[in-house]
């Protein structure tokens, strides 16, 4: 009888102890993950290209720019889909013209620009974030352009200044620069496997930025999408932030 009792008393002690052990490892880490680099707080999203279903988006049926999160993932749930998360991506014109090259399922409503400018954008060089065929890329835009001169790829959207070409920092990034923002841009890691989409927590200037892509997340390029009005929508993190309508959005969908 001791010895039943003992039994029984070990299987209830190991039970516990492996729901305890459950309850202590928390859920899955899921894509999105806060970080600190060099004392700076991001919110970084990393994402398989090649089992994620990673999209540009813009307008609607009626040709109306989504210009905020919420309205997007309605219509991604209207399409049966789940948006899992989503960013600005791109700079835009008051009425949400991409200022840049932009392509959406094949269809360029905005060319390439190719010259020097003023702002940011203009900051050569630039490039472009690009989805084709199962494949996530960022290109400095002459590549670009000569990657893809025979066909346009399903998706592109040009922004700038890139923020790392080939491993080595944008030439005219400053590491003493004064102009602080919250920013968001986009890397893939060296084998193409990895998609990178970083935003800052606090204001931080542009080289800062983009030693998080080349020093942390080791990406060889990267793509500065845009500050100030940057945002971020991860409902599982219940982040849904809001403001100014948005032009291009990137956004990952899943059935």
């Amino acid at each position: 009888m001791t010895n039943l009792w003992t039994m029984r008393l070990s299987t209830r002690l190991i039970a516990l102890c492996s729901a305890a052990l459950w309850a202590c490892s928390g859920p899955e880490e899921g894509p999105c993950q806060s970080r600190t680099f060099e004392n700076l707080p991001y919110l970084v999203c990393s994402f398989d290209t090649s089992r994620e279903d990673v999209r540009l988006f813009l307008r609607d049926e009626a040709g109306v720019p989504f210009g905020q999160f919420d309205r997007l993932a309605n219509h991604v749930a209207s399409q049966g889909g789940n948006l899992v998360f989503a960013m600005n991506a791109g700079m835009y014109h008051e009425d949400r013209r991409p200022v840049g090259l932009y392509i959406e399922e094949g269809q360029a409503e905005m060319g390439l620009v190719r010259s020097a400018g003023p702002g940011n954008f203009g900051m050569l060089p630039n490039g472009v974030f690009w989805i084709e065929g199962g494949e996530v890329g960022v290109s400095e835009t002459l590549a670009f352009d000569q990657r893809f001169k025979a066909a346009p790829p399903r998706f592109a959207t040009q922004s700038g200044p890139m923020l790392v070409i080939d491993g080595a920092l944008h030439p005219a990034l400053n590491p003493d620069g004064t102009s602080l923002r919250r920013r968001n841009g986009v890397g893939v890691s060296e084998d193409g496997r990895q998609v990178y989409f970083a935003i800052s927590d606090v204001p931080v200037n542009f080289h800062s930025f983009a030693r998080l892509f080349r020093d942390d997340l080791g990406t060889p390029n990267a793509l500065y999408l845009d500050g100030a009005v940057s945002k971020v929508y991860v409902p599982a993190l219940e982040r849904s932030e809001t403001g100014l309508d948005m032009g291009p959005i990137v956004g990952v969908v899943r059935e």
